[in-house]
């Protein structure tokens, strides 16, 4: 056991001093971390997600698409918010429709705007038979 052990050193110290050294080139490292990423307008924002709610068929798919466009730092347009709503309804969780309301609720600056976004909503609201938090008294 002591000789097995000896010998590897033995092989290892021969091996470390077999290799030669090569010539160190000097590696620059660096990092793109928004590489081929450009500028999104609003409009585009806008429009990609409501295609993207408009062909949601499954809850997963719609918690992940709300995740991500309220991850960014702008208020989602009425139409992108209208296009949750009928996906959440067309996938049947009503408590989607609810949380959206709240997620519009957080991202505005002020009550004015929330109260104008449930203006704009309205007739998809009544159209779906939709409530607020604040409508079910909770």
């Amino acid at each position: 056991m002591l000789r097995a052990a000896l010998t590897g050193v033995a092989v290892r110290a021969t091996a470390v001093r077999a290799v030669t050294p090569m010539a160190r080139s000097t590696v620059v490292v660096k990092r793109f971390y928004s590489a081929g990423h450009e500028e999104e307008s609003f409009e585009s924002f806008t429009e990609r997600y409501v295609k993207f709610f408009d062909a949601v068929d499954d809850l997963f798919e719609l918690q992940r698409g709300l995740n991500n466009a309220f991850a960014y730092d702008l208020v989602p347009a009425p139409s992108v918010i209208e296009s949750a709503l009928r996906a959440s309804r067309r996938v049947n969780d009503f408590a989607t429709t609810v949380r959206i309301f709240e997620g519009i609720k957080e991202k505005v600056e002020t009550d004015k705007q929330y109260q104008q976004y449930l203006e704009e909503l309205a007739p998809v609201k009544e159209e779906l038979g939709l409530l607020t938090r604040e409508e079910l008294g909770l």
